[in-house]
């Protein structure tokens, strides 16, 4: 199989690890469960929260990791061998959903309300650092400049 790469530009050097990125984004597109992805209020920096509606999933049968730069949220509901269903409308399957986080993004937490899973980001507003980097003169080419000075200053001698 040819891998067709995005950033094929000769502008676009070392930009492998975000072709990756995008890729695995885009392979994490299934539409199970639903979710919602909105922006909070924050002090400093930006905050987020993730809902995802898993209804009929209890909290045991729920894992909210990082993986990488990932978030991963897997659901896996145990089926119960003593009942008998006549018509079984609500299935009980299992779920990844992935997120790929940016560098920085921090998990807060997770809560499970009402049938929705709920889980806090925060990205820290970075310090503003600001430095002053001295600029050395190259010491190899400083003695034939000082000759050249000196000998336009003083008067040539024949």
């Amino acid at each position: 199989m040819t891998r067709v790469m995005q950033f094929n530009s000769p502008f676009l050097l070392g930009f492998d690890a975000l072709e990756r990125l995008l890729e695995r984004a885009a392979k994490a597109s299934d539409g199970y469960p639903p979710y919602n992805v909105e922006q909070r209020p924050a002090d400093g920096g930006e905050a987020l929260r993730i809902t995802l509606a898993v209804a009929g999933f209890s909290r045991e049968e729920l894992s909210v990791t990082v993986e990488e730069n990932q978030l991963v949220i897997r659901g896996r509901q145990l089926e119960d061998e003593e009942r008998t269903y006549l018509h079984r409308g609500i299935a009980a399957r299992q779920f990844q959903r992935s997120f790929v986080l940016a560098d920085g993004i921090e998990v807060k937490g997770a809560r499970l309300e009402n049938g929705l899973l709920m889980i806090d980001l925060e990205k820290p507003e970075p310090a503003r650092t600001s430095r002053t980097v001295e600029i050395a003169e190259d010491a190899a080419a400083e003695p034939p400049r000082r000759a050249a000075r000196e000998a336009a200053r003083s008067p040539a001698t024949e």
